[in-house]
């Protein structure tokens, strides 16, 4: 007969029962008498269709049944208590450190992380500013927020949503260099790339260009920060992601170069290591940065 949800107690009754070999000391653990332990698992037996005990008027020792049902118990009620111990978890109050990895994405996350650590001030909040691809759980952070796909099967994520990159320039360098018309104009400019970290390849421009025609390498970093404000200071045409420069093209530091060039989607995620039961902070932020994010680049994207 199976044991029901009521009998978890009866099966703690027999664990103590057994570890001290004794119905009396195992009642004193729980504020009961021997008599009622002895109850208690003579209906557990009954339950089971078994005898747990072999009973004398001096002592018990368990049954090879009891040994068996004794191994079990003791799994059972470990995994019960992490469970209760995890759930008690996540109706904590959000706090602790929280260690994000951020890409360089101009004025659009930084004063999303203030409010952040503004609603919640029991969280100190360290951010790792950087364009490398971190291993989240290797390099110990509690989320991350990258571009692309995700392979990594240690790891929850979210799509925060899309964005698309945009060729920028200076209006001074435009003025001096020339505006290019076509794709294949660009052979004549001083391009700025944005090399990968991990594999020093440079991220594809996702442009038609004739066969065998290869776009010239002024300079490469491998960080988008400085490249913006090297377009931003006239040394050439970049490609960035919109959303890091949408403020600065308003501003008319910037200028899109080949406005009707197809523009292809990448997505932007958050991701964290997988738990059942996630911290509370790190519920806290997935919550606020999916709802934020989401909006945020909606509004770039328009």
């Amino acid at each position: 007969m199976s044991i029901r949800t009521e009998s978890v107690g009866a099966m703690s009754a027999f664990v103590q029962a057994a570890e001290l070999r004794s119905f009396k000391l195992a009642g004193q653990q729980f504020g009961l008498s021997s008599s009622a332990i002895g109850k208690t698992i003579a209906k557990l037996e009954d339950q089971l269709g078994v005898r747990l005990f072999h009973r004398s008027t001096r002592a018990i020792a368990l049954t090879q049944e009891g040994e068996i049902f004794l191994d079990r118990c003791r799994r059972v009620l470990s995994e019960l208590e992490a469970a209760e111990a995890e759930l008690a978890q996540t109706t904590a109050s959000p706090r602790g450190r929280l260690r994000v990895g951020v890409p360089f994405a101009g004025d659009l996350l930084t004063p999303l992380f203030g409010e952040f650590s503004a609603r919640f001030p029991d969280i100190e909040l360290d951010l790792d500013y950087n364009d490398r691809l971190v291993d989240v759980i290797e390099d110990g952070f509690d989320a991350v927020i990258r571009t692309g796909e995700v392979s990594d099967s240690r790891l929850m994520h979210v799509k925060l949503g899309d964005f698309s990159s945009r060729l920028v320039a200076s209006p001074g360098y435009l003025a001096k260099a020339g505006v290019p018309r076509k794709a294949s104009d660009l052979i004549k400019h001083r391009l700025l790339h944005h090399r990968i970290y991990e594999t020093g390849k440079l991220v594809d421009w996702d442009l038609t260009l004739p066969e065998g025609t290869a776009l010239p390498v002024a300079l490469a970093t491998t960080s988008l920060e400085p490249l913006i404000r090297l377009a931003e200071a006239g040394y050439g045409v970049a490609s960035v992601p919109y959303f890091a420069v949408a403020d600065l093209m308003t501003a008319g530091t910037l200028r899109e170069v080949l406005p009707g060039a197809k523009k292809k989607n990448r997505a932007l995620r958050l991701l964290w290591p997988r738990s059942n039961f996630p911290l509370p902070k790190v519920s806290a932020f997935v919550k606020f940065m999916t709802e934020s994010l989401r909006s945020s680049l909606s509004e770039v994207a328009k």
